[in-house]
């Protein structure tokens, strides 16, 4: 994934659609997101692809793009970071547990099973679809390891030892232990859902951490801070949307169980986006080029790599799926930048340098154009046949997208 200008990327001639259209368009690409993924082609039905080869993974990498003396910006930080994010982690004993959500196999056998079929019983309404996300939600946060590596290739901030006592590093294993409740919560609810095929769920875990990930973010804590940023947000933002559609669906444990993780990842979200309030204080053009920076590559779901060993264009499936359902949409990748250019103050940001005032323009103005792009992508989408994509997940049934 190129770090190309946003006037590039419009010039595209080709867009994949939200609802899985080889879409060809005069001067329009989307950005990069997690309901949207776009490519030159139609991707072929699993059916085409059985035997088929992993998808390649990105190349972005330049890798140690940030200067050396910036490393002494966040050895300045660490008190700060002690004092201002370190608190927005939780003790283990007021964290909440997956078992405090689930049925509860300490029961005798009859009871626990009454649980068991209770929250099948739940589940009969919520429709393929849904599962099809809830099952991609799963994935992106089981693939925990790659993203705890992916923070500890930051220069500067990186957890040195294993055991470091540095605040940030602190952060990153504390976070990470939080985080990882939740790929728990989901694998074990969707395993006694009967809903769905754990083997190729399985399959798909160990292909993705197996891929890794190809953030962008070149060893450059400035920009590791700003994807995590946006990333957290979106994750609060899909976690929450499926809690909702379980509610309506008629599951209020799933709900709370959705509910319950768009909690963590708004705490966690706000960690991260003082961080990056706190570098625009301190290095205002630094910080500001560096959201710019990623706004340009585009920001890349944490799960881009994902593969069941059968379609290679799973990821583009699963996100179109998401894009219809409401779950995570264009709309909400122009929502999180303007919520983060509020939350950062960066229209009214000031010390900068020419350099940086340009970044600052650049990012500002640039929530309009994705909904103005977005718009015209809807517009020729609805004149599309939808098409049906088998997912190995649901035992290969189908679903239009």
């Amino acid at each position: 994934m190129q770090t190309s200008r946003f006037s590039d990327w419009c010039t595209h001639s080709h867009a994949w659609s939200p609802r899985g259209h080889n879409l060809t368009l005069h001067r329009l690409r989307l950005p990069n997101i997690s309901a949207v993924r776009f490519r030159t082609q139609v991707p072929p039905p699993i059916s085409a692809v059985a035997a088929a080869p992993a998808p390649p993974p990105l190349k972005h990498q330049k890798t140690h793009s940030m200067a050396p003396e910036k490393i002494e910006v966040f050895k300045s930080l660490e008190g700060w970071a002690s004092q201002s994010v370190l608190p927005l982690l939780k003790p283990v004993e007021q964290c909440w547990q997956p078992q405090d959500l689930l049925p509860d196999p300490a029961l005798p056998i009859e009871e626990f099973t009454d649980q068991v079929r209770a929250l099948r019983d739940r589940t009969v309404e919520l429709p393929d679809e849904y599962f099809v996300v809830l099952v991609g939600d799963m994935i992106t946060e089981d693939a925990l390891p790659t993203y705890q590596t992916m923070i500890n290739t930051l220069d500067g901030v990186k957890d040195e030892t294993g055991a470091s006592l540095s605040p940030w590093a602190v952060w990153a294993r504390a976070w990470t232990a939080e985080e990882n409740r939740h790929g728990d919560l989901l694998r074990t609810f969707l395993y006694l859902s009967g809903r769905v095929d754990m083997l190729m769920i399985e399959k798909t875990v160990q292909h993705l951490i197996g891929a890794g990930m190809d953030p962008g973010t070149e060893n450059n804590p400035y920009l590791g801070y700003v994807y995590t940023s946006f990333q957290e947000r979106a994750t609060f933002v899909s976690h929450g949307n499926t809690a909702r559609l379980a509610k309506d669906g008629g599951d209020p444990v799933l709900a709370r169980i959705c509910g319950t993780i768009a909690a963590d990842e708004k705490r966690h979200e706000n960690a991260y986006q003082r961080i990056v309030e706190k570098l625009l204080e301190v290095d205002p053009t630094g910080a500001m080029l560096a959201v710019a920076d990623m706004m340009r590559k585009k920001i890349t779901m944490p799960a881009h790599l994902m593969f069941d060993g059968r379609d290679p264009h799973l990821f583009d499936h699963f996100s179109a799926v998401a894009q219809r359902l409401g779950v995570y949409t264009a709309n909400d990748y122009a929502d999180i930048l303007e919520f983060l250019i509020g939350r950062w103050g960066l229209e009214k940001l000031e010390g900068l340098t020419g350099e940086g005032r340009h970044a600052q323009d650049f990012v500002c103005g640039l929530a309009p154009r994705i909904r103005k792009l977005q718009e015209r992508a809807y517009e020729i989408a609805r004149k599309m046949e939808p098409r049906g994509v088998k997912f190995s997940w649901i035992f290969n049934k189908e679903i239009k997208l």
